[in-house]
């Protein structure tokens, strides 16, 4: 235990081997018995599923598994709050497969302002993020399916950052069947690329700032790093008078503050147009439903000077080839929310983005996804994402 506690204590320097299964541990291995609970900074989540912790600071961590070899398995792997990382990994008996990917940790913890100077320590978290893994001090990773995973390596990753920030429809949703497309993109990237997942559901560009989750995201991006903003379904509250934005005037001058200070600390900016919602009228068309905010994205896009990926022109494009009798099934709570995603419908955006992403300079090497194409979708029964085992009835924040 006292060489496994060095190891740990030594984490952000050398990397730890954690050996899954019940085979011998190697040399410098660290057995984890199948019914360890979390305990020393390692072990089994409580609850449902089968979720492996290890205390790590933030940062960016390279996961290299091992698959396979003992028996025939499929392995889907999920990271921190139901990010997607490995997608049905199929391994024959005798097979052993290595696959490597990044997970971005982060905690609430703000460095304290100086003395007399404005700010705060912490983010202004929600109720529901409570306890989140999200937010805490450790690396969490779900194992699915009849998953064989043999062995974890984990160590640090000096990688370029894909800071996300934005509202429901991008966030990490934390339980079943809900889901946004941000934590479905890092399965369609290398593992020389990290994804940074800020957004949060109803959030708006003044909330952001208001709760400082803009300032946790600016702690930390620096120069190679990229910055995708996607605001707009809950600024156009005009009934929400704290964060509502217009989209002629304050709605711009928001989003270029973040072109601003994302380029002050030499990260590249990126906007990103909002998912249209699920209105059809009768002759199967999308019924806009997002005003000029789509419209202010990329016009304010053009005057910084920056590149857009136009996620509303995708999203039409995709139910309305989907049609109204398919579409639903790309929508949470069976389809009756006509905002918010499930796995299918998350996929699906995120592919887009994927898409957008592989346009931009020095990022086509990094997606690993085939070329997409939003009006041609494949149906739901090809894309059959394993379900996590946390599960929720409530509808994320905002509509």
């Amino acid at each position: 235990m006292i060489a496994a506690l060095a190891m740990l204590l030594a984490g952000p320097v050398t990397p730890v081997t954690y050996r899954l299964d019940d085979a011998r541990p190697r040399e410098g291995e660290l057995p984890v018995e199948q019914d360890r609970p979390y305990r020393d900074g390692y072990g089994y989540e409580p609850g449902d599923g089968r979720r492996f912790s290890v205390a790590l600071p933030e940062g960016n961590w390279r996961v290299t598994m091992a698959l396979g070899e003992r028996r025939a398995a499929t392995t889907t792997v999920k990271a921190e709050a139901r990010r997607l990382m490995l997608d049905r990994v199929t391994t024959r008996a005798g097979q052993r497969l290595k696959r490597s990917f990044v997970v971005n940790t982060r905690t609430a913890a703000l460095a304290p302002p100086p003395a007399n100077a404005p700010g705060g320590t912490m983010v202004r978290l929600k109720p529901r993020e409570a306890g989140s893994t999200t937010w805490d001090d450790r690396l969490t990773l779900e194992l699915l399916g009849d998953a064989a995973v043999g062995t974890v390596r984990i160590e640090p990753a000096d990688v370029p950052t894909l800071y996300l920030v934005g509202d429901s429809t991008v966030t990490d949703q934390p339980s079943e069947p809900a889901a946004s497309w941000g934590q479905m993109l890092p399965a369609f990237l290398d593992g020389q690329v990290a994804v940074a997942n800020h957004a949060e559901s109803g959030e708006t560009l003044k909330s952001f700032l208001t709760e400082l989750r803009l300032d946790k995201v600016l702690s930390t991006i620096g120069k190679g790093d990229w910055l995708l903003i996607q605001f707009g379904h809950n600024d156009q509250k005009a009934q929400w008078p704290q964060t509502y934005a217009e989209a002629a005037t304050t709605y711009r001058a928001y989003l270029k503050a973040y072109i601003a200070e994302a380029r002050r600390r030499g990260a590249t900016p990126v906007l990103v147009t909002s998912p249209e919602r699920r209105n059809f009228d009768a002759a199967g068309r999308i019924k806009p439903s997002l005003g000029d905010y789509p419209a202010a994205v990329r016009a304010v896009a053009a005057e910084e000077g920056v590149a857009v990926i136009d996620l509303n022109a995708a999203s039409i494009a995709m139910y309305e080839a989907l049609g109204p009798a398919i579409s639903p099934q790309a929508f949470n709570d069976g389809g009756a929310d006509r905002t918010h995603h499930n796995n299918y419908g998350a996929w699906l955006l995120a592919r887009a983005v994927a898409e957008g992403i592989r346009t931009l300079p020095g990022m086509a090497g990094h997606v690993t996804a085939e070329r997409f194409d939003p009006a041609r979708p494949p149906l739901p029964v090809a894309v059959a994402i394993v379900p996590s085992a946390a599960r929720s009835d409530v509808r994320p924040d905002g509509n």
